[in-house]
Order: C-alpha cells, then sequence, then structure tokens
C-alpha cells in the first residue's frame, strides 16, 4: 500500500512511500511548491494546509494563481513595497530643485511647504532627499584650526604681553627693586 506523500514542516522533511527528502528551511520556494502539490494532488483541506504552512488560505490561491501564471520562477518570493518613488516624479524632484536654486536660503520644510500648495503631494522626507541626493544641502560653518604660522604668531604675542614670572631670590642677591639689574 503507497503511502501519500507527506510534508512535516517541523522536520523539514517530504515522505513518501520510498523513502524522505530533506527541505531546506529557508527555501521559500520549495515550500510553496510543496503547499501546492499537497493542495492540489492530495485533495487536504486548504485552510487547514494553509495555515500549516504560515498562510491564510486567500494567500494560498494567490500563489496557486502565480504558478499557474509562471510556474515555479513565479513562486520566489517578490519585494514588497511600492515599485517606484511615485510622491517623487520628475516633475516634483524638478520643482524641488527650483525652489532651492530660486531661494538657497530656504529649507526643505518650506519647500514641502511650496510644493503641497502646489497640489504636489510630497512629505518633507521626500525633498530632504532630493536635496542631499542633488548635493544641495546647506554646509554648516565650523570654526576653522588656526594654521600653524598664526599660532606661532599667537604664542610669541602672549608670551610678550605675559608678566614675568619671579625667581626665588638667591642668598646675597641684590633685591629686584635695587638699580643695576
Amino acid at each position: 500500500m503507497n503511502t501519500p506523500l507527506q510534508f512535516d514542516p517541523t522536520a523539514h522533511q517530504l515522505t513518501g512511500s520510498a523513502g524522505s527528502l530533506p527541505i531546506e528551511p529557508t527555501d521559500e520556494l520549495a515550500h510553496r511548491f510543496l503547499m501546492l502539490v499537497e493542495g492540489q494532488c492530495l485533495a487536504a483541506n486548504i485552510t487547514t494546509l494553509a495555515q500549516k504552512y504560515g498562510y491564510c488560505r486567500q494567500r494560498y490561491y494567490q500563489i496557486l494563481a502565480a504558478y499557474q501564471r509562471g510556474g515555479l520562477p513565479a513562486l520566489q518570493p517578490q519585494k514588497t513595497g511600492p515599485k517606484s518613488a511615485y510622491r517623487r516624479t520628475d516633475q516634483a524632484v524638478r520643482q524641488v530643485l527650483r525652489y532651492r536654486f530660486l531661494d538657497p536660503e530656504s529649507s526643505p520644510d518650506v519647500i514641502a511647504q511650496k510644493l503641497r500648495q502646489t497640489h504636489f503631494p510630497i512629505s518633507l522626507r521626500s525633498v530632504q532627499r532630493v536635496i542631499a541626493d542633488y548635493g544641495l544641502q546647506k554646509k554648516t560653518l565650523r570654526p576653522q584650526p588656526p594654521k600653524p604660522a598664526a599660532l606661532a604668531a599667537h604664542s610669541k604675542q602672549r608670551k610678550t604681553t605675559k608678566a614675568p614670572t619671579r625667581r626665588p631670590r638667591q642668598p646675597g642677591a641684590p633685591s629686584p627693586t635695587t638699580p643695576g639689574r
């Protein structure tokens, strides 16, 4: 009697009548394919099967549709999130640059406000990114360290204006107030 194909997600083993095959725990593609094999070929309950693999019923059918459209490569996990910078369009970037060149002293907050007033839905952070991407951020002024020549002149000037140091008085030596010294 043949035992059906069975995958144990905790042991990461695919077991059948002839033996078992280990599956890497990080191999998302293999896990998705095995879920589809169990669901379509072994007539398992889709809801419990999807939960066994860590998905919901809806996600199971999304994965199945992707497999039917593109085969195994379509089961590869895709990058999530926006596919393009839909807020930082070319026109919005041009407007940020325009406002920055018209008034170099204006802050990113002011530029973002102007853009929103002209119906560009852009955030402050997006404006800051555009300014940084094009190298248009304001440079902060930091005091420069003195140059060696200026430092030497400064120390000479300090030495001449400095009060003379007192030496201990030697016995038998004339006092500093006496003439001749």
